[in-house]
């Protein structure tokens, strides 16, 4: 095409990393200025959509706002912008690199030509990656240039495998979020916190903070655990440490049988060496196993197949077993070529953790070399045709079985992961035939793992997946506890401008009276208890830091956050749910023209953030004097508690007709605080008197602090406070500003 469009500028990037305007979740948002393209729609570029769908075919897959497959088709052959077509191509980027994401909006602003732009992003680095890529390929589009889609699809996918969690991890972690449990993530790798405070639990990939070092020490040695078993009952193999080649063979020749070598503390079958009768084979072996573990172990060898049993919280919750790996001689090809033809080539197979069978390297695995040795062959050796040659003995366990298993293996698998002490245990057994009780065969247990890896469940290479992670969740998170909201402390939210600072420190004084130990984030900074942990911050992302952090405080049962529209701007909330969520006003839009904000009511679709959070057994506390933060009720999947100060006319008409419906209000009338379930009363603190004890005497000093204290009041009471202690705790409350 002739003309080559300007590039888009992207002019600001942000990472909403909590609840927000937008939605509930993290999300990447992205102010573009489309230049000239502001006036070049998608159907006044000849020839684009055709070019754009030859690039990303999936995109006629699309609903777009017109809710049906093909609408965002149908929106380019109409004609729009470029930053709606650049959410799109981002989208899909990521869909193809595997992390599905359906999630987008485009909104203009008031001024010319720019857009904000917004897509799911579970992880920041990932959607700017995508972000990067989706905008190279849209320009590539628009001025007829090649672009490689594959190299872009594989450069966001890296970023992934780079920044996302394992599979156990993930697995786990979903399974929290099915349960509508949060999640914390603590580090780069794979060790994240489930729920919030006093009530979370900590899981590294399939080991969580039930799993005890003395048990996981226990499993590490493989002769102090089979002493264990042999003590509980549970069949095992006879077995002997062994420092020296010499004294392998000499062990081995004690029992008489075919043998196994292998490393006392290895794990996913590295160094193993199975049925072996020669000392030649018996000594190389050791060798093997040396290099794979600290010390030796040759123990009697156990016909059958390998299998793997997954125990959890004291059951069996899936089982996979292994199989061997042949290849068939062609007469041409040498071993390592029969390999990559009839073994690796299988797409099951491969080097990630999307795949749930590794591929094979007989020219590096010490143990195929030696069972080839066995058999007479090297990998370049070419056997004949027909031939079968044994390559892997204990091969990947990947086939399920787990509605195979006897009662009686169950039943000594579970024992044996009690017997080390494991909450989460991976129990390796031999067995020919695991439908069958371990005595009529001669089976046996021959390791308790802990950390086991889960792909093999999650993924199996035959048979049907596994719910391994709801079953690790129920571990941590009893469905028989009853509790309503698994993994949460009660949360109460503060959102506006006035005096929300004393507000949700008189919140959570209130909370701490009524038995809680009570984290708060405020402007004046963060306390855990009465100790002030940290000190005020005021620039958004240190304070959503820190406000996440108290989150992470095992000591805290309860916590309140004060979240001032800038906050919900820049970072979102910094929880995602809540028990009790407060809006006081509208105010601040001065503050917030970088928002593209510049009148009060713009701030609804912002402080509604607060409200769509609450919980649907929550409360959402709304101050009625202000009939646009009343209208955010409306919103609110949980209770509505009105509050507001007696005007000249009596209350604002929202509050009596809510009370008429039998609804909860807090009014401020004569500076008593009245508490009205519809057509009842009950009394409240004198405030007016409290303020004057401790010295604001004007009236526009009260006024304000009245009006604060109220709202405190109205939020101790959805929080489920009894109005006699809220009382109490409004005489108590400090108003100054806590010292450092």
């Amino acid at each position: 095409m002739t003309g080559q469009k300007n590039d888009i500028t992207l002019q600001r990037i942000t990472y909403l990393r909590g609840p927000n305007i937008w939605t509930y979740r993290s999300v990447l948002e992205v102010w573009l200025d489309l230049g000239e393209l502001e006036h070049h729609p998608s159907d006044k570029l000849p020839g684009f959509t055709d070019r754009l769908l030859t690039l990303l075919p999936a995109l006629a897959e699309h609903h777009c706002g017109v809710g049906e497959r093909g609408g965002f088709l149908q929106r380019l052959r109409e004609g729009t912008w470029a930053g709606h077509v650049l959410e799109h191509c981002v989208i899909e980027l990521l869909n193809l690199a595997g992390m599905p994401t359906g999630f987008g909006q485009t909104r203009s602003t008031s001024r010319h030509g720019v857009y904000r732009m917004v897509f799911r992003a579970r992880n920041e680095q990932v959607g700017r990656a995508a972000l990067t890529q989706g905008h190279a390929l849209l320009m590539a589009a628009i001025n007829d240039q090649p672009f490689d889609v594959k190299a872009a699809v594989a450069a966001v996918r890296d970023a992934i495998d780079d920044c996302y969690l394992g599979p156990s991890t993930a697995c786990i972690v979903a399974a929290a979020t099915d349960r509508r449990i949060p999640h914390i993530r603590l580090n780069d790798g794979n060790l994240v916190q489930l729920g919030y405070g006093a009530k979370q639990r900590r899981i590294w990939t399939a080991e969580t903070d039930l799993t005890g070092a003395i048990a996981e020490t226990i499993a590490c040695d493989k002769d102090l655990t089979k002493s264990l078993l042999t003590a509980c009952g549970v069949p095992v193999p006879e077995g002997e440490i062994v420092d020296s080649p010499a004294a392998a063979w000499a062990a081995a020749q004690d029992f008489d049988a075919p043998v196994v070598v292998k490393p006392t503390d290895g794990n996913h079958g590295r160094g193993v060496t199975l049925d072996l009768t020669s000392q030649a084979d018996i000594e190389a072996a050791y060798e093997v196993a040396a290099r794979h573990g600290t010390e030796v172990m040759v123990e009697r060898f156990i016909p059958g197949q390998e299998h793997r049993l997954l125990v959890v919280g004291g059951r069996v919750v899936a089982a996979a077993r292994g199989e061997t790996a042949w290849v068939t001689g062609d007469g041409q090809h040498n071993l390592a070529e029969l390999v990559d033809q009839q073994i690796n080539s299988d797409p099951r197979r491969g080097t990630t953790e999307d795949h749930p069978l590794n591929r094979l390297n007989p020219r590096e695995d010490g143990v195929m070399l030696l069972d080839l040795q066995r058999q007479g062959y090297t990998p370049d050796s070419v056997p004949p045709a027909a031939k079968r040659v044994l390559v892997q003995r204990n091969g990947n366990v990947a086939i399920d079985c787990t509605d195979d298993v006897h009662p009686e293996v169950d039943h000594y698998v579970s024992l044996a992961a009690q017997a080390v002490g494991l909450d989460i245990a991976g129990i390796d057994v031999v067995a020919e035939d695991i439908s069958r009780p371990l005595h009529e065969q001669g089976g046996a247990v021959v390791e308790v793992n802990a950390g086991p890896g889960l792909l093999s469940h999650l993924k199996p290479a035959v048979g049907k997946p596994r719910p391994v992670g709801q079953a690790i969740v129920e571990q941590l998170f009893p469905s028989d506890e009853h509790d309503p909201h698994p993994g949460r402390i009660p949360i109460v939210g503060v959102a506006g401008t006035r005096n929300t600072h004393v507000i949700a420190r008189a919140i959570a004084w209130l909370v701490h009276l009524s038995g809680r130990h009570t984290a708060l984030a405020c402007r004046d900074g963060l306390f855990v208890g009465q100790r002030r942990t940290e000190p005020a911050v005021t620039r958004s992302a240190a304070y959503w830091e820190a406000s996440h952090r108290l989150l992470m405080n095992r000591d805290a049962q309860a916590a309140v956050f004060e979240n001032g529209p800038a906050l919900v701007l820049d970072e979102g909330l910094p929880y995602d749910r809540c028990h009790v969520g407060v809006v006081t006003d509208f105010d601040g839009a001065a503050e917030l023209k970088r928002h593209d904000i510049s009148e009060s009511d713009q701030l609804y679709k912002v402080l509604r953030t607060q409200i769509d959070v609450v919980l649907d057994d929550g409360v959402g506390v709304l101050n009625a004097a202000d009939p646009r933060v009343a209208e955010l009720a409306e919103l609110c999947d949980g209770e509505v508690l009105l509050y507001a100060v007696e005007g000249n006319d009596g209350d604002p008409q929202v509050l009596r007709d809510h009370c008429l419906e039998g609804g909860r209000a807090a009014v401020l009338r004569d500076g008593k605080v009245l508490l009205l379930t519809g057509a009842s009363e009950h009394p409240g603190p004198d405030v007016h008197s409290v303020l004057q004890r401790h010295g604001h005497g004007s009236t526009a000093e009260i006024g304000p602090l009245a009006e604060a204290l109220l709202a405190a009041v109205a939020a101790a009471w959805a929080f489920g406070i009894s109005p006699e202690l809220i009382a109490a705790g409004i005489e108590t409350f400090d108003l100054g500003a806590p010292r450092a």
